[in-house]
């Protein structure tokens, strides 16, 4: 990788810190004023250090004796001064700490909500890894230098004393000692320039390794049944070895120059000291003036470094907002209007010429149209790729196609006021996701709804045969993703969470795919007589035969429309169609069917579910 820097790598970081400071101003302003405190009672430590020196300690030296009120009042200072500078220490921690971490709860929200906000045309386009890079290791990465920064401000207030109380013991002292710190400074910013492109190398590479392992661990299956397991942990290895090179170039480079930075301070103290020791000899200052400014070095050498500290993380910063600003103002979020669905019967809907592509040299559908009477149920039919998913996910509005309209009840889904849709219409993938909870935190969301409510929801899906039978009913753990349930179970749970909601438009994106066909034709029968208008992608051909239309999409486009009967006695491609999904249907080996179910009673509870663990 290039080793050129961003010379704006400094201002970017302040503004990053600026950002950090409008955000929690209450925080900030409190941290700083503990940090000053602290800077103030250090530079009097030494103050008072030299004041007891020079008036109890030399004294009684020369006299061979004290008094108790001299030791009294000595002691009493330093105590009072360390106190105060402990409660600064404590005041600066605590709400640097309490800053730091409600911005990284806060931009943790604001990323996520963004996440919610964005289209799914937009996560396509970001592998999930980088997501979740970008709401953990990211906002860490922006947020580091703020529990460093004000000890760092205050580091300022405490130089500020110093110089006063140093110039105020010797001028030519203080010249000495003020040349420590331009070169301290000029260090730290070639150590941050030397740093910057390293550190931003470590982040991208800690995203691409939360990329590798997310990709393996939702990929379990498919490795295991491939047999890719020393396949996927040498991609591991491979992409948590590039990481750890990146790593170990940065802590190189901080082990350059970190004992370089430590030492100046040192070299500093030394310094003054050989200097005073002239100027002592000359007459020029005290010894108690000189124990004050010696002191006082020793005591800035640890504080000074602070600033250090904060211009060391701001390479990590800069990169870590860059990619968690980018996730923020990213552009692509659907536009809402205003308007609301007041009719609460079955929905009518109507897709006029949708055009679609994942990409702007792809197009999934091209002038594809369709229309549902309120209560009836169409059937979407086509062969794979030929765009049955994509047109699902336009009639709930989970996309917005480049050209057409959606319309519910005559209203353009684009002008419908937020939730509006989701209200309407439901959506059931066929890749079903569960949640690690129990049945009814599945079905029930919210958490709101009566028993009642959901065992209706359940009858309908045909899952209260196998809810019944579990364990603990509606309050049994599922576990990840539904673990311990057949593929079909999970389908109908996934089902009866969308009829739950009693949706007035609702479509089934072959929904049905791993449920016994007896039972589908009972769920798609219930459905028929509920107040529900039904889009279902199928294949088989008795559930296609209960639709009241058939669409057949090829390539993106509406072929024809017409009932299964009228489809069959003019189409060749559709009749081959179906007669081969029926086919590949029939021949499939006889595993038992492939909801997982053996046998079902005449009232249709479930009498032989299997339930695996």
């Amino acid at each position: 990788m290039t080793e050129r820097v961003n010379p704006r790598v400094l201002r970017a970081g302040l503004r990053v810190l600026g950002v950090a400071i409008r955000t929690e101003p209450l925080m900030f302003t409190l941290s700083v004023v503990a940090s000053a405190l602290y800077g103030g009672m250090t530079v009097a430590s030494a103050w008072v250090l030299g004041e007891v020196t020079e008036r109890v300690i030399l004294p009684a030296f020369a006299a061979g004796e004290t008094t108790k009120g001299a030791l009294a009042a000595g002691g009493a200072a330093i105590v009072a001064v360390s106190v105060l500078k402990a409660l600064g220490v404590a005041g600066r921690r605590f709400w640097a700490g309490l800053m730091q971490y409600n911005l990284q709860a806060r931009f943790r929200r604001s990323v996520t909500r963004q996440y919610l906000r964005l289209p799914l045309a937009w996560h396509h386009r970001h592998p999930t890894g980088q997501l979740l890079s970008n709401a953990s290791s990211d906002i860490e990465a922006a947020w580091a230098p703020i529990a460093p920064l004000p000890m760092a401000v205050g580091v300022v207030f405490m130089l500020v004393f110093a110089a006063f109380s140093i110039l105020a013991v010797d001028l030519p002292l203080a010249v000495v000692g003020f040349l420590l710190f331009p070169l301290i400074a000029l260090l730290n910013l070639v150590y941050q320039r030397v740093l910057s492109p390293r550190v931003a190398r470590a982040q991208q590479l800690r995203a691409e390794v939360s990329e590798v392992a997310h990709e393996s661990f939702e990929g379990g299956l498919v490795v295991k049944t491939l047999g890719r397991e020393a396949a996927e942990t040498e991609r591991f290895r491979t992409a948590a070895e590039r990481l750890r090179d990146a790593n170990v170039d940065v802590g190189r480079v901080r082990g350059l120059f970190d004992p370089v930075l430590e030492s100046l301070p040192r070299f500093g103290v030394l310094a003054v000291l050989l200097f005073g020791s002239m100027r002592l000899d000359a007459g020029a200052i005290d010894t108690g003036d000189l124990v004050q400014v010696c002191y006082l070095f020793t005591l800035l050498s640890w504080p000074v470094r602070s600033l250090g500290w904060v211009l060391a993380e701001l390479p990590r910063s800069v990169v870590g907002w860059d990619r968690v600003r980018a996730v923020l103002d990213a552009e692509g979020a659907m536009p809402y209007g205003k308007g609301a669905l007041a009719v609460e019967v079955a929905a009518r809907l109507e897709a006029e010429d949708l055009t679609f592509g994942y990409a702007d040299d792809t197009t999934v559908l091209s002038g594809a149209s369709l229309s549902v009477a309120p209560g009836r149920t169409v059937a979407v039919v086509g062969p794979t790729g030929s765009g049955k998913s994509t047109l699902a996910s336009l009639l709930v509005r989970l996309v917005d196609p480049r050209a057409g309209a959606v319309r519910l009840d005559g209203t353009d889904v684009r002008d419908l006021a937020p939730g509006e849709v989701a209200r309407a219409a439901a959506l059931v993938p066929q890749d079903t996701f569960l949640f690690d909870d129990t049945v009814r935190g599945n079905v029930d969301l919210e958490g709101d709804l009566a028993d009642a409510d959901l065992w209706a929801a359940l009858r309908l899906a045909q899952a209260d045969g196998f809810v019944a039978g579990l364990p603990d009913g509606l309050d049994t753990r599922l576990g990840e993703r539904g673990a311990t349930l057949s593929g079909g179970q999970r389908q109908r749970l996934a089902l009866a969470r969308a009829l739950v909601r009693r949706p007035r438009l609702l479509v089934l994106d072959d929904a049905t795919s791993s449920v016994d066909p007896q039972i589908e034709e009972r769920i798609l029968g219930g459905l028929r007589e509920s107040a529900a208008s039904v889009v279902v992608v199928a294949y088989r051909k008795a559930t296609i035969s209960l639709a009241d239309e058939v669409v057949h999409l090829v390539r993106g486009r509406v072929a024809d429309r017409g009932t299964h009967a009228e489809l069959l006695a003019r189409s060749a491609a559709y009749r081959d169609l179906v007669n081969a999904y029926e086919h590949a249907e029939a021949e499939r080996p006889d595993e038992g069917p492939p909801d997982g179910t053996a046998l079902e009673g005449a009232d249709g509870a479930d009498a032989g579910e299997d339930v695996r663990a």
